[in-house]
C-alpha cells in the first residue's frame, strides 16, 4: 500500500463490496418487512366489520414479519384465533400468497386475489319454513 492510496473504513455488518465513495452518505441495508397494504386492509376490515355487526367476531390482531403478515380473528379476546388471514409472498408464484386458515390449522382457501380468498367468509342464505 502506498501513501497515495485512500483507506475507506468499513462499517459494522458491511462487506468490502458494499463500500461507497467517501463523500456519499451511508444508507443502512434494511430487511424488508412483509405487511398488508392499505387496500388489502380495507378489504379485510370490511368483511370483519360485517361479522362484528352480526355478533360472530369480537377482536382481531395484526402481525408483521420478515416472512409473512397475519391478520388473526378472535371470537373472544382470551381465546386462540378462529381464523387467520395470511399473506406469504414466497407462495405468490405457486398457490397464491393469500390464504385463510381455521383454528385447527386447515387451509380453507388459498389464492392470488385477496377478494376471492375472502369469499370463504360470505354468508350463505338461510331458508326458513313459514
Amino acid at each position: 500500500m502506498s501513501d497515495t492510496d485512500t483507506v475507506v473504513p468499513l462499517h459494522r455488518n458491511q462487506t468490502p463490496l458494499q463500500r461507497s465513495a467517501p463523500n456519499q452518505k451511508q444508507r443502512p441495508i434494511q430487511n424488508p418487512i412483509i405487511a398488508f397494504q392499505k387496500p388489502e386492509l380495507n378489504t379485510i376490515l370490511n368483511i370483519y366489520g360485517h361479522h362484528v355487526a352480526a355478533g360472530d367476531w369480537r377482536d382481531y390482531a395484526i402481525g408483521y414479519g420478515k416472512q409473512k403478515a397475519t391478520f388473526s380473528i378472535f371470537r373472544h379476546t382470551s381465546e386462540c384465533p378462529i381464523y387467520c388471514i395470511i399473506k406469504d409472498p414466497k407462495l405468490s408464484k405457486k398457490q397464491g400468497m393469500y390464504s385463510v386458515i381455521d383454528q385447527t390449522g386447515r387451509i380453507l382457501k388459498r389464492g392470488h386475489d385477496l377478494a376471492q380468498v375472502l369469499k370463504v367468509f360470505a354468508k350463505k342464505p338461510r331458508l326458513s319454513i313459514v
